[in-house]
């Protein structure tokens, strides 16, 4: 298609997907005989043993070892372990074996569990409190005294394992220090506190693994949430989904999980993506509409052809993404490892010196220094400090990816917490991306109508743009029945529109770049003016077509704004973040988007070449100062990499967007970007407040054992007990994510009403006439109601008519539901001369 809009991705994206299909009678289970290539596994063990960073470089040495082993990711906040391996070489026990040989308690993880929430305290736990209860009534039979030693010694394996396991690798961790600090204890002859540390450690060491896992529980859910297995539609067995091949068509009834991302080839029902967008409103399917892995079937039979692989699925994609982001670490986090590596060193070295220079120097009060030595030592592990930014980034991603956003990384958490400036793309981001004929006229008599719409229509079905399937379904509107196959020397036109050749004529169907490029046309006669006029009148996209160098069709197309743009917008103005939009459309149809948000944009760029957009979105960085990008087609791949922070449209844009951008908004609800930046600025002061405490109780232990007398007890307390404050405090992040539930809910109702209009409306009017009626509705009411924002935000399927059918009693939840009008001022520029790109 062409108008100036944006710039299209491939042609061949629907040929390809066509071609990724398999034709009918192809067997539709992967053939195992003759495949060579080793399956890898990926299995998740729960390992209680990983406290902080220090031991993820343990893990990974013993690990590293094992033949059959290719990777290994270590998530230290929900003490989880991923390990990809070949299982032929090395099997599952054999893994945990090795671990659970360095006092690590590593189990494998079922598949779909949320983990070791419900584990109770182990038996070196238990064994130690119970005695260490006895050894408290010695003073009624002194001998009891040595049960607390007893009980030392009964909780101490596990430290024991993993300390000789670090210092194997000429390592320190929080293991060998407690140990040193029981030692020290037991020296001085204080059973007690010696059985009181190990106690205190393990025990804190427990609760602060429960909290962890119960923080990673939600996205644990996510390896459940697709069932391992399908039913074939045509024979009704049942295979493993792993097994089925892309093309197969299998079924999903009522109240079922579809198990594969696919397509719709039969059936009507409605589908719950809340476990992908985060968004609960049913989404109406038919014939021809996506669907994907993890939603959930509610109320109809569908038959769904197959269209990835379901280790390719968007749940999949969605797990690697989180579990890339879980590993990764911010700069804080760098920063603070990066400083623990020397400060744990030092302040070892430091204890060493205060309990045994004083000794050489013949100072008095032995047992003084080498107790403060010892709260020296204890105090030298920097687990908090350490665990201040991972946990507080963990959690933060969890409910980010709940609530349909997937954020790849703390780093960009961090980056979220600066943004000053907003850029959104307009087609497909802050529009539906859901186009409709505005009007189509034939200029002069050179060509019957007819004949154009079986040109256009034989043309844009070679394209997946939506403008593409717009026009098409105008021409199915008039009755004209594309022919593709009549169609030769396609080709897609960056930035301008499309060209081909049909039946000897070479058509041109663009925007004003194509106009220009076909150099013979002139639009400057009467006629074409008062044409131009008429269309550009309703603020929409124009575009033309070009039949051998002559101009003989124009045409206008209309994009309504997604529900909630102008609230997000506002939503991000009360924040202090200023919003522009940068498009590729015509100055007209930017300025009638401007017009449906009510003048919430702070400024519009039109008529933009990718290129343009990368300067201006460096030229914004340069002046407001940290600068997202938000957009979905591929030509806005060059700016969100150019971006501070790149947000992709994740389902309905394209891969070269997802692939580039630095986050993924799952859902079509742009009001997940002020959500998204809240969460940045909270994950910033928790992590604030974290390493604040941990510093500030630290200094405290020390002032404390300086000023009057040192406690190993009580530094073990201190130290563990930070760790769990911090673990706590990072856990509060969990609340965040959604508003508040009423108008949420109020959202999510306007939403429903809107789709549920649409897809009866399709359903009942049926056909051809069903679309010419759509068409005649579109051009006699563009706007659809007084609030323009509130449309439907479906996307049902590739060939879609936007109809809109009043309703009263549903125009006014829409209004209640969204756009508050704000400022009608805003500034509007415009593209170099040479470029009127589409958006």
């Amino acid at each position: 298609m062409a108008g100036d809009g944006e710039n299209r991705p491939g042609a061949s994206d629907a040929a390809l997907e066509d071609s990724l299909l398999l034709p009918e009678g192809t067997a539709a289970i992967r053939s195992s005989g003759g495949e060579t290539r080793k399956k890898l596994e990926k299995t998740y063990l729960d390992v209680l043993g990983v406290c902080c960073s220090a031991e993820v470089a343990l893990v990974d040495s013993l690990l590293a070892r094992l033949d059959g082993v290719r990777a290994v990711s270590v998530v230290v906040p929900s003490r989880t372990v991923i390990v990809e391996h070949d299982p032929a070489a090395v099997s599952q026990s054999r893994i945990v074996k090795v671990l659970n040989g360095a006092g690590l308690e590593a189990s494998v993880r079922a598949y779909g569990s949320s983990g070791i929430i419900s584990r109770w305290p182990s038996p070196y736990i238990v064994a130690c409190g119970a005695l260490l209860l006895a050894s408290s009534f010695r003073l009624l039979f002194p001998p009891l005294q040595w049960l607390a030693l007893v009980g030392a010694c009964a909780g101490a394996p596990p430290m024991l394992l993993r300390g000789f396991a670090t210092a194997s690798r000429l390592a320190l961790d929080i293991n060998i220090l407690m140990l040193i600090a029981v030692v020290g204890a037991v020296a001085l002859k204080d059973y007690t506190e010696a059985g009181l540390i190990v106690f205190l450690f393990t025990s804190a060491e427990w609760l602060e693994t429960l909290a962890c896992t119960k923080a990673s529980a939600g996205m644990s859910s996510l390896l459940s949430m697709i069932p391992p297995k399908a039913v074939l539609a045509e024979t009704g067995e049942i295979v493993n989904a792993r097994d089925l091949a892309v093309g197969a068509v299998i079924m999903v009834r009522a109240g079922e999980v579809v198990p594969v991302d696919g397509v719709v080839v039969e059936g009507q029902s409605e589908v719950d993506e809340r476990s992908l967008t985060g968004e609960s409103y049913p989404v109406p399917k038919q014939p021809m509409s996506k669907v994907w892995a993890g939603t959930l079937n509610l109320d109809g039979y569908i038959a769904v052809r197959t269209s990835a692989l379901a280790e390719n699925s968007t749940v999949a994609k969605m797990e690697k993404l989180v579990e890339e982001a879980q590993n990764s670490r911010s700069k804080t986090q760098r920063l603070i490892d990066s400083c623990a590596k020397y400060y744990t060193p030092a302040v070892v070295v430091l204890g060493a010196g205060v309990a045994v220079l004083p000794l050489l120097l013949g100072a008095g009060d032995p047992e003084r220094w080498l107790r403060l030595g010892l709260v020296l030592l204890v105090s030298a592990c920097p687990c908090a400090l350490v665990l201040s930014t991972p946990v507080a980034t963990f959690c933060a991603l969890l409910t980010a990816a709940r609530i349909g956003i997937l954020i790849k990384g703390g780093d960009i958490l961090e980056s979220l917490a600066e943004i000053t400036a907003v850029a959104f793309d307009k087609t497909g981001t802050i529009t539906r991306g859901e186009f409709s004929i505005h009007a189509f006229s034939v200029v002069g008599d050179k060509v019957q109508m007819s004949h154009l719409l079986y040109w256009i229509s034989s043309i844009e079905s070679k394209s997946s743009h939506p403008m593409a399937a717009a026009l098409v379904d105008y021409g199915h509107s008039k009755y004209i029945q594309p022919k593709p196959e009549d169609v030769a020397e396609f080709r897609i036109l960056p930035g301008e529109g499309i060209y081909g050749v049909i039946h000897g004529r070479h058509i041109y169907i663009g925007n004003k770049r194509a106009l220009a490029r076909a150099s013979s046309c002139h639009t400057d006669t009467e006629e074409t003016k008062t044409m131009l006029g008429a269309h550009l009148k309703g603020g929409v996209s124009v575009g033309y077509v070009i039949c051998d160098g002559e101009l003989v069709g124009v045409f206008s197309l209309s994009d309504d704004c997604r529900t909630g743009a102008a609230e997000a917008i506002q939503e991000l103005r009360t924040m202090g973040i200023s919003s522009v939009m940068l498009t590729g459309d015509s100055a007209e149809a930017a300025a009638h988007a401007q017009e449906q948000l009510h003048g919430v944009l702070d400024e519009i760029h039109s008529e933009l070449l990718p290129a343009d957009k990368v300067r201006l979105v460096g030229a914004l960085k340069a002046k407001a100062g940290p600068t997202m990008m938000v957009g979905d087609g591929i030509n806005d791949a060059p700016a969100l990499a150019m971006a501070d922070v790149g947000v992709s449209m994740g389902i309905s844009g394209s891969a070269a967007a997802m692939e580039t951008s630095h986050a993924t908004l799952m859902s079509s609800d742009i009001l997940r970007i002020p959500e998204a930046i809240r969460l940045g600025r909270r994950v910033r002061r928790t992590i604030a407040v974290n390493v604040v405490v941990s510093v500030v109780v630290k200094a405290a232990v020390l002032v404390l054992a300086l000023a009057w007398r040192p406690l190993l007890w009580a530094a073990v307390l201190a130290d563990v007990g930070t760790c769990l404050l911090v673990v706590l405090n990072g856990m509060l992040l969990l609340r965040e994510g959604s508003k508040d539930g009423k108008e949420e809910a109020c959202r999510a109702t306007a939403r429903s009403l809107e789709m549920r209009r649409s897809s009866q409306a399709q359903l009942a009017a049926g056909g051809a006439s069903s679309a010419a009626s759509a068409t005649t509705n579109t051009a006699e009411s563009p706007g659809g109601g007084d609030c323009h924002c509130c449309q439907n935000q479906t996307k049902s399927t590739e060939r879609s008519v936007a109809i809109d059918i009043p309703a009263a009693a549903d125009e006014q939840v829409l209004k209640a539901a969204s756009c508050a009008p704000t400022k009608s001022g805003f500034t509007q520029c415009t593209g170099s001369s040479e470029a009127t790109g589409r958006m």
